[in-house]
């Protein structure tokens, strides 16, 4: 779900739903996530298993700007891995170079 027009942002408890990815959350491998929609604010608290985490940064970035580094805050090894998960959750898809996504990037508290 994408950003309203009007400043709202997708519900929060949406963030992160795969149960790998809350497993590498909860694990600390998995320190940012990335969506198409506004999820959350610096400060703003999510809950996963009844573990709390702070959403500490929340910024635009496109899909060309991604590097290894980044995708291993996704818990993945490389940009590759990262963008073949992807592909595959959402078949059709294409991986466009100057498509724009929100990360938001969190840490148990």
């Amino acid at each position: 779900m994408a950003e309203q027009q009007t400043g709202q942002k997708a519900p929060i408890d949406k963030l992160i739903t795969l149960p790998q990815d809350v497993e590498k959350a909860i694990n600390s491998k998995k320190t940012a996530t990335r969506r198409n929609g506004k999820h959350a604010e610096p400060g703003d608290i999510m809950v996963l298993n009844g573990i709390k985490f702070e959403i500490t940064n929340v910024y635009e970035q496109s899909l060309g700007e991604l590097t290894d580094a980044d995708a291993q805050t996704e818990g993945f090894d490389n940009v590759e891995a990262y963008k073949q998960s992807i592909l595959a959750m959402h078949p059709g898809m294409p991986w466009l170079p100057q498509m724009k996504v929100w990360v938001h990037e969190f840490r148990k508290i």
